[in-house]
C-alpha cells in the first residue's frame, strides 16, 4: 500500500521506522533483532536507506595505490523484500542521486516494481566523506527533482530506451525530504521551499522531514509550506539523543539545533543512563505534542537505538 493511502485511511497518527542496511559482511539478523520488538506497534511502513559507493585507495605490493570503489552498506532492495516477507509490512526504499547512473536507477525501480513495492523516497544524497561538495554520477542526476522526474516517467511507461513501446507502467508513491531548519546548502529558507515546490510539482506525493528537536520549528515549517502552496502530507522525522557527545555530533552532521533547555538537562547528567532517560523523556514530549496537533505519521530514525524507540512508542500509544 502507498504511504499516502495509509495516511488517508488512518484515524489517528501512524508510526513508521527507518533502518540502515548492515555493513557488508554483517548479517541481516541484526535488523530483525532490532525490529522484532518494534513490530508490536504495527508500523505503517519501514524506510530502508540507500548508500552510495565510496572511493578508497588500496596499497599495492610495490607501494603504489589503486583507487577502487566499495559500497559499505549494500542490500537495500533485498532488505525491503525480506521485511515484506517477514513482517508483511510496506517497505520504502530510498533512492539517491549520488553514485548512481540513470540506468542503474531505472533497473532498481524495475526490481522494486516486480517485488510489488509501491513507495520510494527520492533523495539527492550526501557527498562522500572525502569530497567537500556533492558531485553527481556522470550519467546520473544532480538534484532530487530530477530523480522524481525519472520515477514519474516510469510511472507513465516511459523508459530510458525510447524505442521501448507499449511499455508497462509503474505506480510508485514518491516521498521527498524536507528541512524544517533549512538544507545546509540552501541560501535561505525561501529558496529551500522553492526547491521543495519543484519536487512536488514534478510529482512527489509527500514529505518526510529531517530530524528536529524543537517542535515549533516543525510547525513553522508546515505553515510556510502551506503558504507556499505545498499541501502534501508532511511527516515529522524524529530521533532520540542518548549521550552528551551527540549534543555536538548531531548538529555538525545534520545541521540542526539542539534547544538550550534540552542541552542543559543533558549536561547535568552524571551517567549515560541518565542521558538516555532525559533524551527519552524529551522525545516522548515531542511526540505527544505532535500527535495532539494531528501529524499524519511519527517517523523514527532508529539508527541502532531500538530499545529507546520502543520505550518512546510504548509511552505514547
Amino acid at each position: 500500500m502507498k504511504v499516502t493511502e495509509h495516511i488517508a485511511r488512518a484515524t489517528g497518527t501512524l508510526i513508521s521506522f527507518e533502518i540502515l542496511p548492515p555493513v557488508k559482511g554483517k548479517s541481516i539478523d541484526n535488523i530483525f533483532s532490532n525490529l522484532d520488538p518494534l513490530m508490536e506497534f504495527k508500523p505503517a511502513f519501514i524506510n530502508v536507506t540507500y548508500h552510495r559507493a565510496e572511493q578508497i585507495f588500496k596499497k599495492r605490493a610495490d607501494g603504489s595505490f589503486d583507487r577502487i570503489e566499495i559500497r559499505k552498506r549494500p542490500g537495500t532492495v533485498g532488505i525491503c523484500a525480506a521485511l515484506i516477507n517477514r513482517y508483511r509490512v510496506d517497505a520504502v526504499p530510498h533512492l539517491i542521486c549520488g553514485g548512481f547512473a540513470k540506468e542503474e536507477t531505472e533497473n532498481a525501480l524495475i526490481d522494486l516494481h516486480y517485488l510489488g513495492i509501491d513507495n520510494v523516497l527520492a533523495l539527492r544524497g550526501d557527498s562522500p566523506g572525502n569530497e567537500k561538495f556533492f558531485t553527481p554520477h556522470p550519467n546520473g542526476h544532480r538534484y532530487a527533482v530530477e530523480l522524481v522526474e525519472q520515477v514519474m516517467r516510469l510511472n507513465e511507461g516511459k523508459y530510458l530506451e525510447e524505442d521501448i513501446v507499449d511499455a508497462g507502467k509503474t505506480d510508485f508513491c514518491i516521498g521527498v525530504a524536507g528541512y524544517p531548519e533549512k538544507h545546509f546548502e540552501a541560501a535561505n529558507m525561501d529558496l529551500d521551499l522553492h526547491f521543495l515546490q519543484q519536487k512536488i510539482q514534478a510529482g512527489a506525493d509527500y514529505v518526510t522531514t529531517q530530524m528536529f528537536f524543537d517542535n515549533s520549528k516543525y510547525f513553522r515549517y508546515v505553515e510556510s509550506c502551506r503558504s507556499a502552496n505545498i499541501h502534501v502530507p508532511i511527516i515529522p522525522g524524529l530521533k532520540p539523543i542518548t549521550n552528551k557527545r551527540q549534543l555536538s555530533l548531531i548538529p555538525s552532521i545534520f545541521h540542526v539545533d539542539i534547544p538550550n533547555e534540552f542541552a542543559q538537562e543533558m549536561l547535568k547528567c552524571k551517567t549515560d543512563d541518565d542521558c538516555e532517560q532525559v533524551g527519552t523523556e524529551w522525545l516522548i514530549s515531542q511526540c505527544r505534542e505532535l500527535m495532539a496537533s494531528g501529524v499524519p505519521v511519527l517517523h523514527f530514525y532508529t539508527l541502532g537505538k531500538p530499545r529507546v524507540i520502543y520505550n518512546v512508542v510504548k509511552a505514547i500509544l
